[in-house]
This record gives structure tokens, sequence and C-alpha cells, in this order.
């Protein structure tokens, strides 16, 4: 993406709705101007009137004058920033707001391809230097640019000669911080992978914090993080150290400016063409000249680091889903709730291997079928087909005869509720992570699917009750609590479709029971797909598919199967030793 376009994009996009806040702004970077150049300009008259002249009739006026042209200044500079910071604020927030926003609606596959950890880092780290970009260089480019014309003005207003002298120095600094500024953008792209490889690394350190302890990790993340933090630092320490370059680079410059001034000015005091008042006016200006010079030539860093950021944001923000709504998609029809796959074919990269290969499935409305086989053979894949988390190559997947593909994904999705092993918790209440199937759920809906799921039990028992905070994904709770509250969520959503992902693995006998119990009254008269290693609900299924590297090998009941399918007996002989 081209740098005029990035400007472009963040100019119509995030900064021209306060183009009011940004010109209010810009009127009080035109006092901060006039102020400043009417100090250095004051300087003429006092020293000619007041020391030169010894006139005592502006010995109260002149210092008035002063004290208002700095509290003017003072004053104009706190608005103009308090405004910026305000729009800076704004800004960062759309941002923010608009990646978020894609990336909730963005396609499953977008997301398993890039670690949680690297969005965060995008979401604060480059959002900071996008803000700096759009708040604090604009304000930057109008009261440093008003005030250097202004300053610029008494010099050429006390000796054109000595203004010339002096305007090689702005140049000069330009050259340098736009060198400075190149190796700035290298720089700040480097720490910002080094940032969103800390933050991945934070994210897997909180969430593994127990494996970390059973297999006594903790010097070797801790060796760890000190090798991120590190390499972090270095990078850091890096901008910092190109950025505080222009330091010497104009107090170098500021020095020979000077020190050529002096020389040349004895000359044209002497000659009479410049008198004391004249020059120690012309000095304050340049020096005063110094801050804004010196704004204006780091300025080009700080927009290298924003453009920086934006070309790794706005791919995020612009992002398009390639599961969408196809034209003229009609609402999904729910008569029986009948499933079909039609010769479908699916991998999850185009290049890869296909995980799915021309397989055909009938999964019959109000009715409970079962997918058996080895761990990797495409059981959840197929499960993850039916709400479109992801989509085929080839083939079909109808509901009542209505393609999937060519329905309203909000209808189709409204009609599927999924219970996995891997319960997704919210660090919230128990009573707001049920109502998180249905918003408009009244208390007594949300305890009425409580009591059917088994939940009442443990709910009961806790401090608050159903205002009980569980933790991050639950923490506080059990594997089977969660389980259940997983279940009480799927019977809130009231949906025609469920899908059970080894909902009952891993569980205690007793705890099983409840949630097969909670699991009847969730799936009675539903069209219900179940990848279980329980032989308990392979037993209940009203049919059973055998799938193994992407293809149906057998189908039928449970005592077909034993007779004719060398897979599934030894599954279920497996099972039978458990």
């Amino acid at each position: 993406m081209k740098k005029s376009e990035i400007y472009k994009r963040l100019w119509n996009d995030y900064s021209k709705i306060y183009l009011n806040k940004i010109f209010l702004s810009a009127l009080f970077s035109i006092l901060v101007a006039g102020s400043t150049s009417s100090i250095a300009w004051l300087l003429d008259p006092a020293i000619k009137k007041l020391f030169i002249e010894k006139d005592q009739t502006l010995i109260f006026f002149i210092p008035l004058l002063i004290i208002i042209a700095f509290s003017t200044k003072g004053l104009s500079l706190y608005f103009a920033k308090s405004i910026m910071i305000g729009v800076g604020e704004s800004i960062k927030k759309k941002l923010q707001y608009d990646m978020i926003n894609n990336l909730i609606k963005t396609d499953t596959q977008i997301i398993d391809k890039k670690h949680s950890g690297k969005f965060i880092s995008n979401l604060t780290y480059d959002v900071m230097h996008i803000t700096n970009l759009l708040s604090t260089a604009v304000l930057s480019l109008f009261k440093d640019s008003l005030t250097l014309i202004g300053l610029l003005a008494v010099m050429f207003f006390q000796n054109w000669k000595l203004a010339i002298i002096s305007i090689i120095m702005i140049p000069l600094a330009s050259i340098s911080a736009k060198t400075l500024g190149k190796r700035m953008s290298k720089v700040a792209t480097e720490a910002q992978e080094k940032s969103g490889f800390l933050t991945t690394y934070l994210v897997e350190l909180f969430k593994n914090h127990k494996l970390i302890k059973i297999f006594q990790k903790e010097e070797f993340e801790k060796e760890r993080a000190n090798k991120h933090l590190s390499e972090l630092k270095e990078k850091n320490q890096k901008i910092q150290t190109v950025f505080i370059r222009i330091s010497p680079i104009m107090e170098t410059l500021t020095g020979l400016m000077i020190a050529i001034l002096i020389f040349y000015s004895g000359k044209l005091m002497s000659s009479g063409e410049v008198d004391i008042n004249n020059f120690f006016s012309f000095l304050a200006a340049m020096m005063l000249a110094y801050q804004p010079v010196r704004s204006l030539s780091t300025l080009n860093i700080t927009l290298n680091q924003g453009l920086s950021a934006a070309s790794r944001i706005i791919p995020i923000i612009d992002q398009k889903n390639k599961i969408i709504n196809a034209k003229n998609a009609e609402t999904l029809k729910i008569k029986n709730s009948d499933i079909k796959f039609k010769n479908l074919k699916f991998s999850y990269e185009e290049n890869e291997k296909i995980t799915l290969k021309s397989i055909n499935l009938e999964f019959s409305g109000g009715k409970m079928t079962s997918l058996v086989g080895h761990s990797g053979s495409g059981k959840s894949t197929i499960l993850n087909l039916i709400p479109r988390f992801y989509d085929a190559q080839a083939g079909d997947i109808t509901i009542d005869n209505q393609s999937i593909y060519r329905t309203k994904i909000e209808s189709l999705r409204k009609e599927i509720s999924m219970v996995s092993q891997e319960t997704t918790l919210f660090d919230d209440t128990i009573k707001n992570n049920i109502k998180y199937a249905n918003e408009s759920a009244t208390d007594e809906e949300i305890y009425k699917v409580a009591q059917l799921s088994f939940c009442e039990e443990f709910i009961n028992k806790l401090p608050y009750k159903y205002e009980t905070l569980i933790g991050e994904n639950g923490v506080r709770l059990s594997g089977g609590e969660k389980q259940r509250l997983s279940i009480a969520r799927a019977m809130l959503k009231k949906s025609s479709i469920i899908l059970l992902d080894e909902a009952t693995s891993s569980l205690d006998s007793e705890t099983e029971n409840k949630i097969q119990e909670a699991l009847k009254i969730l799936t009675q008269n539903k069209t219900t797909i179940v990848i279980a290693h329980r032989l308990s609900t392979i037993l209940n299924s009203n049919n059973i598919y055998v799938i193994d590297s992407g293809k149906v090998v057998e189908s039928g009941k449970h005592d077909d199967l034993i007779d004719k399918s060398n897979l599934y007996r030894s599954f279920y002989e497996k099972q039978i030793q458990k």
C-alpha cells in the first residue's frame, strides 16, 4: 500500500470527521505563533526605550505586554493540545473498534492463521503510533509551522541579511531528519514484531500456567521471558536512540548559526546597519525558532512510525470475508431439519491434502446420528462445515433441501447449537453466560434451563448463586459444571439442530450420567449430530457413520456395524476394555 493511499485513507476515514475540532486547534495554534513572535519582537522596544533611551514612560507597559504574550501563549497551547488529545483518543477508539468489529465478523480460517497475541499487539502498539500521527503530528504541523513563520517574519523585520543566514539551518535539519526517519521506520517495524511476539508469549504463559508448574518449567520460562523482553528492549532502545540523534545535530547547527551571526552582526553593527536592540530581538526570535524547527524536523520520524503501523492495521480492517451471503440468499425455512452432504470435498488450505473426499451423508430430522473414527479422520470438520465456519471447495450441504450456501448465514446459524469438549465461557456471571444464547430471555427461562441441565445443584452452592463470577473460561468451575452450563446455554437458544463434539469425554461416570440426562432433554426431537467416544452415546444413535481418512467407510446401527465393520468393532472393543 502506497504512502499516499495510506494518508488518504487515514484522512477520509478517521480524521475528516473531526475537521471542525482540528480547525479550532489550528486557530489556537495561530495565537501560539502570534504570541511567541510578539515575545521576540517586544525585546526591540524594551531594549531601545528602557535601556538605551532610558524612557521611563513604558516601564510598566512593556513588561505588561510581555506577561500578556506569555499567558496567551500558555493558554492557547493548552487549548490546542487539549482539543487534539480529544481528537486523538476518538481516532484511537474508532481504529480499535473497526479492528475489533472486523475481527468479530471475520472468517474462522483467517483467525486461525494468526495468533491472538499478534492481534492484541496491533490493537495496542500499532494504534498508539497511528494516533500520534493523526493527532500529535497534525498539531505540531500547525503550531510549529505557524510559529516558525511568525518568528521568521520578526527576523526579516529586524535584518533580512541575518535572517537569510539563519534559514540555512532549516534545510540542513530537514535532510538529517529525513535520513533518520527512514531508519526509524525500519526499526519501528522490527519493534512491532517483537512486541507481537511478547504479547503472544504472555497469552501462552497465562493460558498454560498449570502446565508450566507440573513440568517444573519455571526457570525455562524465565529465560524465554528474558529473551523476549531483551529483544523488545533492544528495538525500543534503538528507536529512542535514533529519535534523539536529532538533538546533537540541532544543537551543533544552532551553535554554528549563533557563532556566524555574532561574527556577522559585529560587522553590521560597526557599519551602523544593525542596532543592539535589533540584534537582541533577532537573536531571541532565532532561539525561539529552535523548538519549532526541532519539532518539524522530527515530524518525519513520527510520520514514518505512524505509516508503518497503518500498513499493518489497514489490511486487518479491510480483510474481506470469503464466507458471505450469496446474492439473493433466502432465509432458511425449517421443516424436518434433514441434513444432507452431497459429494462434498474440503481442505483447510487450497494446496493442502484434502480432508474430506467426496463425502455423502444423511442426518435424519429429529434423530440422533453419531460419527465414529480415529482422531484426524474428519469428524470435527464435518460439524464445522454445517454452520459454515468453513466452506467446502466442492459439493453441497442441504437442510430440508435448501443449500446452506444459498441461504442467509444468520438464519442458518440461528437454527444451530453447539456443545463441545472444550467448553468456552466468559469471565462473567453464571446468569450472563447462560443468557448469552438469548439476550431477551427472562429470569424464569434461565432458571428453567439451569434446572433441566442439572446446573442448579452446583449454582445453589455458590456464594452469589446466579450472580457468581466464574473467572476466565470458567476457571472456578469443574469440567462437568462447565459442560452443564454450556448445555443450559444451548437449551436457551431453542435451535432445531444440535452439534455435540465429544461433549461427554474426560468426565467421571456420575458427572457423565447427569450430562447424558441433560443432553437427552437438549436433543429431544432435534436433529443431533454427535462425535462421541462414549458407548452410551453411540448406542442411543439412530444411525452411525464410520469415518476414516476423510471418507465414509460404513454406516448403520450399532448391531449391524459390529458384524460388518472391522474399524467400528475395534473401536467398540476398546470402549469395553475401558
